[in-house]
């Protein structure tokens, strides 16, 4: 991945740890159970190394394995780590009654997102649309950094070379992609307003609009998202939901304040 993390780091590298990681990764992100060589040549492991890890991360319950197929996958072990992130999550907390109410008044469904590799998004606070057309988004749920509009928040506020935009880019997958040009020009309308729109280009028929929350470095690590059908999202529509997007996203940084979070 040609984007770089928007953190520092100077730590010390723990190459057991590193690959254990890598390999819970690769692992959430496969569709179905996966034999130790496949995983060991995608993530450039030594095979005898790489069985080691699996070994132990499913005696801990994190990786399962299936012993007629010799093939692993993501544990049920894992959900408790992941669930008590979320709980201890303050920012999920202070949002997610804020999001119910947005998705009421506009009949979209909004989600908040925070960076969880430098490669990826989360989702980790969700209300669904009430209406009977909706769109399946779980928490939890990862996508690349730099899609749909919550990509182009990420560009326009963290990332500076445009060499390391178009490597990135051209791994994108849309259903309607825009070209190169098209997109550093919808980047730097988002840094002009402070706001993201994609309408229709990541999903057909679906318009995204997208607000950047900004940590203590100005640096872009979450965001609330709408996500609504277009042929319901005019103009006007998309200008008031980012508004009142861009209102919350003040409401929540006012009330961490408040509580010295």
């Amino acid at each position: 991945m040609a984007v770089k993390s928007t953190e520092k780091s100077t730590k010390r590298q723990v190459p057991a740890v590193t690959r254990a990681v890598a390999i819970l990764r690769f692992l959430a992100r496969s569709d179905e159970p996966v034999g130790v060589n496949p995983i060991a040549r995608e993530l450039d492991l030594v095979p005898s190394t790489c069985l080691h890890i699996l070994r132990v991360l499913q005696d801990e319950g994190l990786v399962e394995f299936d012993s007629k197929t010799k093939r692993y996958s993501i544990g049920i072990g894992i959900l408790p780590l992941a669930r008590s992130a979320l709980q201890k999550n303050t920012f999920s907390v202070l949002v997610q009654p804020l999001l119910s109410g947005l998705s009421e008044k506009f009949g979209v469904t909004t989600i908040a997102t925070q960076l969880a590799e430098p490669s990826q998004m989360v989702v980790i606070a969700l209300s669904q649309s009430t209406l009977p057309f909706r769109l399946q988004v779980d928490l939890g749920s990862r996508f690349p950094i730099l899609i749909s509009a919550t990509g182009r928040l990420f560009a326009a506020f963290n990332v500076q070379d445009a060499g390391e935009l178009r490597s990135a880019f051209e791994r994108l997958v849309w259903d309607h992609p825009p070209s190169f040009e098209e997109w550093l020009t919808e980047i730097e309308a988002t840094r002009a307003r402070g706001y993201a729109v994609d309408r229709g280009s990541y999903i057909s028929g679906v318009t995204v609009v997208a607000v950047p929350v900004f940590d203590s470095a100005d640096q872009m690590i979450r965001s609330l998202v709408a996500i609504g059908i277009s042929e319901r999202m005019d103009d006007k529509q998309v200008s008031s939901l980012a508004k009142a997007l861009l209102k919350l996203r003040d409401k929540i940084e006012a009330m961490q304040i408040g509580t010295g979070s």
